[in-house]
Order: C-alpha cells, then structure tokens, then sequence
C-alpha cells in the first residue's frame, strides 16, 4: 500500500501538486486553512484563487518562454492549465481567466478525486513527524508561525518582498465614447478576437498630470518594512512613475501597436488598458497598474485617466507581503529542504514570481513525492526545458552571492529565456516584412524559437521516461 503525502497549501502550487501525486495514484491530502482563517489578500475558500491579475500572460508557445512553459504543464497533464484553458477570457495574445470559473474548476476535480482528501484547517508548525512526505506549499502569504518554524530549522532569515494588486473597474462605467477596444497590433490570442482591451487614450497634457498625481497621492507606508524590496515584475505604478516621466509610457502606457477609434488620425502620448477579468465582461482589471496609493487617492487619482473619470471600482488595489526561502542555499535539486529532507517546497515560497512559474514548481514537486512514494527514482526535467530551467534556477543556477550588508542577493524570477542553456542559430536572412505582431524577423526570434522547439523535444524524452517507469 502507496503511505499518504501531505501537501500544505491549496492555491496553485499546492493544487497542482496534489493532482499530480493523485494522477500518478499516491494518495494525498491537502492541507487548506481557508475560510477557517483567511489572509489579507484572499477573498474565498477556493483552491487556487488569483489574488492580483487573471492573467497567466503570453500564450505563445513558440517565441515567448512564458507561453512555453504553458505548453509544456498541458503536456505535463497539468490541472492548472486545464482549468485556465476551460475558463479563458479574450485578452489578446495573452491567457487570461474567469477567476472565479478557475478557481471552481481546480477545486472540484480535487474533491471528486478518490485519491485526494482536502483538510481544511491552519498548519501552524512543522509538521509531525509521522508525516514522512510532506510538500510545503504555502506560497508567498505563509503564515507568519510556519515562516518562524521554518527559519529556526534552516538558521536562515526568510527573504520578503512587497507584492501589489491592481484596481478593478465595472464596464458601465467606463465611458465607451473616450475609449475603444482593440488588442496591441489586434493581436488574436487565446479565446480572443483582436479587440480584446479596453484602451484609454492620453495625450501629453493628461498624461503629465496624471503622473504628477500619482507621485503626490498620499501612500501606504510600511515602516516595520523599510528596506523591503518591490519585485521588479510586480511595481505599484507609483514606484515606476517615481524613475523618471517617461517611465510608465515606455512600460504598461506604450502607445504602441494601437489606433484610437474615435481619432484615427491623432496617436495617443500615453494608453491605460483594460482586461477583462470575468467571463461576463462586466470586471476590467487595470494592466500594469499595481499600487500602494491609499483608496480615496485612489479613486481621485485614477478617474484623472480619460474615460474613466466616473469609474466605479469592484476591488481597489492593496499591497501584500510576501515571504521566499534562499533556495539555492536551503533546497537540494528535488526541491526538499537539506536540513530536513522529508520536506519539499514548491511554488512562489521557493523563489519563483508569477502563477504559472509557481504552478508549474508544484507540477515538478509532486512528481518528485510521487516518485519517492512509489520507489522509482525521477530525474529532474531537462535544463533546456521551461521546467527544467526555473527548477535550475531556483536550486543553484543563481550565483547567490553576499552582498556587504550580509543579505543574498536570490530574488523571485518569472521565466525567461536567459535561464536556458544558449542554443546556435544560422544567420538570419534579411527582410522587410513584419510578423503579425509588427515584429520583424530576426536573430533573436530565430533562437528563442530554436529554443522552443529543442525544450518541447526534450520535454517528451523526459515524459516518456516518467511514463515507461509509471508502467512497470
């Protein structure tokens, strides 16, 4: 008889690691402690519910290693994606989801599953030591207890960052005669049509206000967390505002690759764009728009953006704290914890930024446990994977080094192609066309699309071999 593993955590590491042990037929139970006790970002006792964006971002599997690492979960068998992919919102070529359809579709094939048993109820400490497998999913809102148990048995301070959430709008009260709907160079993603956003235009004069606004508006001070690091992925719209005027319009309000449909002929200095963010349409979700404004600065300062000066807003934006271990010093390359290796980590606590990253640290920690369990060794997904790469990254392939103040200098990191190992490609002939996106061909695009196609190969290699010892 296959003995239990303990996930603690039910978002989206956790829920992706129980599914996997629960596919591959090891019995699992999942440790929630929502709604008995909730968190200062979470709203319900869902699994895997999205606390900031509903997007998982790029979709393309073929030049964008986000949207690969898409691909590789879905033929990894990942619940995760599953779910992304029956619940997905027109959002150009991004992935976006219904939040609340999501979070409902992983909780009910978790329930349904006879090999999973969800527990709901606060793992204040280290586990027991009757637990002999236990994955430790707690993401970036780990209780303040378990950080402190943790921290005492590796003798290492946790690392902790803020992360911010974005303003959601209700659609009636976006004025339509100011805005208009199209995707950056109408691109056509996932479940969209190429007018996936809602687009904001503002010219030089808008846009400079704005900006004074928001680096006047009164803010949400932390002092206890002074020196406490923003994710650079992750910036209240305040902060990027704060490097310089230009910042916010080379970054989430680029004019770039969109027309106004009510002046054609004038190119907007500055665009704020919209998501939707259910399945109604009746939630937009403010991109790129982080913040650690306080409310009432926040409904003043926003309803300055054209069209949306009658705003009324469904959630407005918050700050969170979050809490990741120094992997590259405290975990081995199957994710478990070297001071006491019946504990393995996945997810955002483990030094990945991003819902798909930590998901996909769940999907790669459940079949480590799931292979420990059945007594068949698994090696790690290859390097040149998405997978592989981020797992690489986050057990030694950072150059954690010391800075002068004594702290590492290991940050949360989304995917990306430099975490791949470097690839040769031929030289690129020359052209004139652009791709669809306006993009032209070029050497890079060529090698981030030569490193697609070697990490999916590799990728099956890999599942072939997990595969063929699942059926011995």
């Amino acid at each position: 008889m296959i003995e239990t593993v303990h996930v603690i955590g039910g978002g989206l590491a956790g829920s992706e690691a129980a599914w996997q042990l629960a596919k591959a037929g090891v019995p699992v139970i999942l440790h929630e402690m929502r709604p008995e006790r909730r968190t200062e970002a979470h709203k319900t006792g869902g699994l895997a519910e999205l606390v900031c964006s509903n997007s998982f971002r790029s979709d393309d599997f073929e030049t964008n290693a986000v949207g690969l690492l898409h691909e590789e979960m879905r033929r990894a068998g990942s619940i995760v994606m599953a779910a992304a992919d029956a619940n997905k919102l027109p959002a150009g070529g991004a992935l976006a989801v219904d939040r609340d359809g999501f979070s409902n579709a992983v909780t009910k094939t978790l329930e349904e599953h006879p090999l999973v048993e969800i527990v709901r109820g606060e793992v204040p400490d280290l586990p027991p030591p009757d637990w002999t497998n236990v994955i430790v999913a707690t993401g970036p809102l780990t209780s303040e207890a378990l950080a402190k148990a943790v921290d005492a048995l590796t003798g290492e301070a946790e690392l902790a960052f803020f992360d911010a959430i974005a303003p959601i709008v209700h659609f009636e009260s976006i004025d339509m005669n100011v805005c208009w709907r199209q995707s950056r160079y109408d691109k056509v993603g996932p479940g969209g049509t190429g007018a996936d956003y809602i687009n904001c235009p503002l010219d030089k004069t808008q846009y400079d206000s704005f900006v004074e606004a928001l680096l006047a508006g009164d803010k949400t001070e932390f002092k206890a967390f002074e020196k406490t690091p923003y994710f650079e992925g992750c910036l209240p719209v305040e902060v990027m505002a704060e490097r310089g005027p230009d910042t916010l319009r080379y970054g989430p309000l680029k004019p770039v690759g969109l027309t106004n449909a009510h002046k054609p002929d004038e190119k907007p200095y500055a665009v704020v764009q919209l998501r939707q963010d259910n399945a109604l349409g009746t939630l937009w979700n403010m991109v790129g728009f982080q913040t650690k404004l306080k409310y009432a600065e926040q409904v003043r300062v926003f309803r300055m953006i054209p069209g949306l000066e009658a705003a009324e807003f469904a959630r407005l934006g918050g700050l969170h704290r979050n809490t990741f271990l120094n992997s590259p010093v405290l975990l081995d390359d199957s994710l478990r914890l070297k001071a006491d290796p019946r504990l393995r980590f996945a997810g955002q606590v483990t030094g990945v930024e991003g819902y798909v990253e930590s998901a996909a640290i769940g999907l790669i920690a459940g079949r480590f446990a799931a292979s420990e369990r059945i007594g068949e060794p698994l090696s790690p997904p290859p390097p040149t994977t998405a997978l592989g790469a981020l797992l690489a990254h986050i057990t030694g392939g950072h150059l954690s080094v010391a800075s002068e103040s004594g702290s590492r200098s290991f940050q949360p990191m989304n995917v990306n192609f430099g975490l791949f190992p470097p690839i040769a490609v031929p030289r690129q002939p020359k052209t004139k066309e652009p791709r669809p996106d306006g993009r032209r061909p070029s050497k890079a695009l060529a090698r981030k699309t030569a490193m697609s196609a070697r990490a999916l190969a590799d990728l099956e290699s890999w599942l072939a071999k997990d595969r063929s010892v699942a059926a011995e």
